[in-house]
């Protein structure tokens, strides 16, 4: 830095000449004020500055500008001088070329459009008296004299009022007092602006297409305002929805482990369930899984069963496999593909017991499954129970996020389902009915792609009541590849927001019935529907605030959110007996898998806004239910049919 602006005045500026600088004359003050405008301090500053008849320079930031043009305007307006402090406050020594040109070309745009006017000032962040312009900072400043800017510092403290000075302050409480002090300073005959105090001229017309393009820069900052204010009130509600869901789930679970606790596994009265049982296992293309279904039915503790495979059109061996099981509670009876819940009301009509279990053809049932599942249907107005779902197959990441989402997701929510009695879907893998129950609300429904949720809410609005027992596990084979998963979920979620719209009427009912919609049915618009459409803002503020505000506290909020999650996942699994060293893939399912779950939500939404028609879209299978417990090989084709 050259000796002159080091013992120089505050005010620096490099020409052909060469270096210049000067000072405030004597019983001088150039107040100016770094930053803002400020909504709050700037309004403040000017009526203090009106009482007292002075001027001042105000150094702005160009983001700020642009935000709050009509401060800029009367501050120019009131007859203050204005310069640039940069567009946001960035360290000129410190920046690249590229942003070191756009903090101050962006931060005249934007005086350009809020006053058509060029500013010639520049005081550089972060610097105070001449001296601070060193090393790096020097080289900008000079960078920044060849953009024709005359540079303004401050003088040091120990130069009086009276020897002529130019002050810097921020746009602050202590700011404003220290102003005012300095105003009441009887050896100061006037405060004046920069440009006034020492003959400069302090700006410049922009060109028409410059106050275009600042007007432009104000609105799009305007309508940034306006989305930044809407995506904190929805980060408000989806983060508000978020927490409640969990609290929720971590109550109802408590609830529901000490009824347990109290009680004993399964249902708190009669446990001598010991009737004969129908098992439907609708198939379609089902030889892959088929094998090890039914030998796990068959080696249930329940002996007393009748098993109706209901093949439903299949074009490979799952019929031939069915019947040659050699066992006589083995039935198959084939029709045309006609879709799943044809198939289970084929079964119900082959059913010769009371009671019905229906299951998928790609599931393996724990020995006690069935004998577990049935014993809540000993209390008369029962209409169904649901069994507990776990993902066999768990190998790989797409499988294991799946496993996390079963236990956190279904089954925790099963829990507080039982506890609000609301339950909103007994699953098509494990799920024990009510004969007459089924048929007295005109057995499953085909109107929608969810008919074991559609065949629940039809069973409650008819007064029954909806069960779960935990204890009886069975084993589902989850879809290994993206494309499978999705279809399967945009299936799942489109029934369901069917199955909503069908049974919409509970909301208003009495009894059960009513007690399941106001209850239930809001549960699955608010957490189900609304919280997957929100909370995708979650991230994507989250995102923003990493890049453009504080990246250090948007991230604590985002991993105190995800630690919360992490801890009520754990709570789930050891609830339900698995280990929590599956817990290591969830912050990757948070980022990957849940955006996945939010677009199935959203896609299934429009969907069925727009009146789409979605077919049935069956999932490949490869016989890895019971890999988990270490089950059978499933069959392949060419192998030796099962005996």
């Amino acid at each position: 830095m050259p000796e002159a602006v080091a013992k120089g005045g505050p005010v620096i500026g490099i020409n052909r000449d060469g270096v210049r600088s000067g000072s405030m004359p004597a019983r001088t003050v150039a107040l100016t004020f770094d930053g803002g405008p400020d909504p709050v301090w700037t309004p403040r500053l000017l009526e203090l500055l009106k009482q007292n008849g002075a001027r001042a320079t105000f150094f702005l930031h160009g983001a700020q500008a642009a935000r709050h043009p009509e401060l800029v305007r009367r501050i120019r307006a009131e007859g203050h001088e204005i310069g640039s402090n940069t567009y946001t406050g960035a360290v000129l020594g410190e920046s690249s070329a590229p942003r070191f040109r756009s903090e101050l070309e962006l931060t005249q745009s934007a005086l350009a459009g809020a006053t058509g006017l060029r500013t010639n000032l520049l005081r550089m962040p972060r610097t105070t008296t001449p001296d601070t312009l060193c090393g790096r900072e020097w080289q900008a400043a000079r960078r920044a004299t060849g953009y024709g800017y005359v540079l303004v510092a401050a003088d040091k403290g120990a130069r009086k009022p009276a020897q002529g000075i130019v002050r810097q302050l921020s746009q602050t409480e202590s700011a404003y007092l220290e102003a005012r002090r300095l105003l009441r300073d009887r050896s100061v005959d006037r405060f004046t602006t920069v440009s006034q105090g020492l003959g400069l001229v302090p700006y410049t017309s922009p060109s028409l297409v410059e106050r275009w393009l600042g007007q432009g820069l104000i609105q799009v900052t305007r309508l940034g305002q306006a989305f930044s204010t809407a995506m904190i009130w929805i980060l408000g509600v989806a983060g508000g929805l978020g927490v409640l869901r969990l609290l929720l789930l971590a109550l109802f679970a408590r609830a529901h482990v000490r009824r347990l606790e109290r009680f004993g596994t399964g249902a708190p009265w009669m446990r001598d369930t010991s009737g004969p049982v129908t098992v439907l296992v609708p198939a379609y293309n089902e030889e892959a899984g088929i094998g090890s279904t039914l030998r796990s039915l068959l080696d249930s503790t329940h002996r007393e069963l009748q098993v109706v495979v209901i093949d439903d059109g299949s074009s490979d061996r799952t019929a031939d496999i069915a019947e040659s099981t050699g066992d006589p509670r083995v039935e198959v009876v084939r029709q045309p593909n006609s879709g799943k819940a044809a198939a289970l009301n084929t079964g119900l009509a082959h059913a010769r017991y009371d009671i019905v279990v229906m299951v998928d053809a790609d599931t393996v049932f724990e020995p006690d499954a069935i004998e577990r599942i049935v014993q809540p249907l000993a209390h008369p107005a029962v209409g169904a129970v649901s069994g507990n779902t776990k993902v066999g197959n768990r190998r790989s990441l797409l499988a294991r996020w799946q496993h996390l989402e079963y236990v956190f997701g279904f089954n925790l929510d099963r829990r507080m389902f039982e506890v609000l009695e609301c339950m909103p879907t007994v699953p098509g893998a494990i799920g024990a009915f009510r004969r007459d129950a089924v048929i007295g609300v005109g057995g499953v429904s085909e109107d929608t792609l969810a008919e074991d949720t559609d065949l629940t809410m039809a069973l409650w609005r008819a007064g029954w009541r909806v069960l779960y027992e935990e204890s009886a596990v069975a084993w589902t084979e989850v879809p290994t590849s993206v494309r499978q998963l999705w279809r399967q979920r945009y299936r799942w979620c489109y029934g369901t927001l069917q199955a909503m719209w069908k049974h919409r009427g509970a909301l208003f009912a009495m009894g059960p019935a009513g007690r399941f919609g106001r209850r239930g049915l809001t549960y699955l618009a608010l957490f189900q529907v609304a919280l997957p459409l929100l909370a995708p803002v979650i991230d994507v503020y989250a995102l923003y605030g990493v890049l453009f505000r504080d990246p250090w506290e948007s991230a604590a909020v985002w991993f105190a959110f995800l630690g919360v999650q992490i801890v009520c996942s754990g709570y789930a699994l050891r609830l339900d007996g698995e280990p929590v060293r599956a817990l290591w893939s969830m912050p990757f399912q948070i980022v990957v898998y849940r955006q996945l779950m939010y677009l199935v939500v959203i896609q299934s939404l429009v969907a069925l806004l727009l009146g789409s028609r979605l077919r049935w879209q069956r999932m490949k299978r490869s016989g890895t239910a019971a890999e988990q417990i270490g089950g059978p090989v499933p069959y392949r084709s060419g192998s030796v049919p099962m005996r």
